[in-house]
């Protein structure tokens, strides 16, 4: 984003954001100085980037990423030969090399690719390869967990300082509003941005914030915190959420709470892998052009109202004509410089690109959308087949579980829009690594097989009581088997378990 009139303060928290960084891991073990890196640089760096010769746009994103990339190669290159590919990181890979694929077959020569392949490596790449070495395990990923509710506490007071006196923050500090403040007017009062790109994405934030502290309420990981019960800070997040007048972030906050209560009540990961494949499913019919969505638009009307409907259905008309240019260069797309967008006969830009999907088809194609798809939500389809159904009531991997949902919504967002923030990236990255526990026999009641209630004549509640009772038994044991006992020093003398 270019705006003419700018702070001194922006220049200065960008370029020096890196030695901040370099700071913070020789301070703190590397895993909390990442943490403390990504969720500091995301929601407080200015929404502005620079152009540099010869390098990607440098702004919050770059910043954010090459900082602790590099601060991992100076403070922490242990961790980074430890590493090793597998297989299902290569619809990263793919991601990330497909750019370089689309230049060349529109005849806009290698380093134009090489070029929009780099852009990709420093923002989906890097954080997604340093949730992979960070976040393995689920003791890593409940502390990044934590962070994000900790960063959704922060951001509370914020928001509501911009709910009522309206999106001011980032101009104070920084000299201007980092989108339109036509877009902050929301059913009679504002939106808040405070210092991330949209008020939409701050609305998917603080619904992420939310999720994360129901689910450690139910899976009981953190009952309390500073003698708090957890559901005070999750009435409090959720009620933030309602007011960032988000309907998206809404609708996705109440889809994650009902499927993390679900899956509860059951024990099993079937109801994340049918909210991943909802995504699936919807990118694959739109981008196809089997489906226009106008019965989307329809309920809209229906349950939001005529001004959100209307929104929608710009949005589905522009991606429906983007779509149809988009299958003429099906395989590799229209590389950038604005080639998949529509132009009329006067050569202005007629097209508006608000969806994540629709923005990688245009530019890289079926094969780029395919890897950005699978990469994404990869990671919750195998989470199913790495934890037996048991685990999911042990407090140990509610963490993994809140990761995986956060994906799953995330997802359904970029259905929609394109708010990437690389902490959901990092999310990917760790929860690909996450390795699978092998089959244990659980314990059963004692004296249930001789119950007196057989099988055929047990009601639906019997089962689930029993179910229960089974569960809350195999969690007392399920510690010693969760994956979490590797331990390994790090370079600054830490030890990760």
């Amino acid at each position: 984003m270019y705006t003419p009139h700018v702070s001194p303060l922006v220049a200065v928290m960008l370029f020096a954001w890196i030695p901040i960084v370099l700071s913070l891991f020789a301070l703190l073990p590397s895993r909390n100085a990442v943490i403390t890196a990504f969720l500091t640089a995301w929601l407080f760096l200015p929404v502005h980037e620079y152009e540099i010769k010869f390098f990607p746009e440098y702004n919050k994103m770059t910043a954010t990423c090459l900082g602790i990339f590099c601060a991992t190669l100076i403070f922490d290159a242990e961790r980074l030969l430890r590493f090793r590919p597998r297989w299902y990181d290569l619809p990263a890979l793919v991601f990330i090399m497909v750019p370089l694929c689309s230049s060349l077959a529109n005849g806009l020569g290698a380093y134009d690719g090489l070029s929009e392949s780099f852009k990709q490596l420093v923002h989906w790449g890097l954080p997604y390869f340093l949730g992979r070495i960070y976040f393995n395990t689920h003791r890593d990923m409940r502390a990044l967990l934590f962070g994000i509710f900790i960063g959704g506490l922060i951001y509370v007071p914020f928001c509501w300082y911009e709910i009522r006196f309206s999106p001011q923050l980032h101009r104070l500090l920084y000299g201007f509003h980092q989108a339109s403040f036509v877009q902050v007017l929301r059913f009679g009062g504002f939106r808040p941005m405070v210092f991330l790109e949209h008020g939409l994405m701050i609305g998917m934030w603080m619904a992420s914030a939310t999720l994360v502290a129901v689910d450690f309420w139910l899976t009981r990981a953190y009952r309390n915190l500073w003698g708090i019960p957890m559901p005070v800070f999750a009435s409090v997040l959720g009620v933030t959420t309602l007011f960032c007048k988000s309907t998206g972030a809404i609708v996705l906050l109440v889809i994650g709470v009902a499927t993390l209560v679900i899956i509860r009540l059951g024990a099993r990961a079937l109801p994340i892998g049918l909210l991943a494949a909802l995504s699936i499913v919807y990118v694959v019919i739109r981008a196809s052009g089997l489906w226009t969505a106008q019965p989307l638009v329809d309920l809209a009307e229906k349950a939001i109202g005529p001004d959100r409907a209307q929104s929608l259905q710009t949005r589905i008309d522009n991606e429906n004509l983007l779509a149809e240019k988009a299958r003429q260069r099906l395989l590799f797309g229209w590389g950038g410089w604005g080639r998949s967008r529509i132009y009329d006969e006067y050569g202005k830009d007629i097209s508006i690109t608000d969806s994540l999907w629709i923005i990688v088809l245009g530019q890289n194609g079926i094969v780029g959308l395919g890897s950005l798809v699978t990469m994404i939500l990869l990671p919750t389809f195998l989470l199913s087949y790495r934890l037996p159904g048991m685990a999911f009531h042990h407090p140990g991997v509610g963490a993994t579980l809140g990761a995986a949902l956060i994906i799953c919504i995330w997802m359904i967002d970029n259905c929609f829009n394109a708010m990437v923030n690389p902490i959901y990236v990092v999310l990917v990255g760790g929860l690909a690594g996450i390795p699978r526990v092998r089959a244990v026999q659980l314990p059963r009641r004692r004296g249930l097989e001789t119950s007196s209630v057989s099988v055929t004549a047990q009601t639906p509640a019997v089962r689930v009581a029993q179910h229960r009772i089974a569960a809350k038994r195999a969690a007392r044991e399920i510690d010693n088997w969760l994956p979490e006992s590797r331990t390994f020093s790090h370079s600054d003398g830490t030890k990760n378990e």
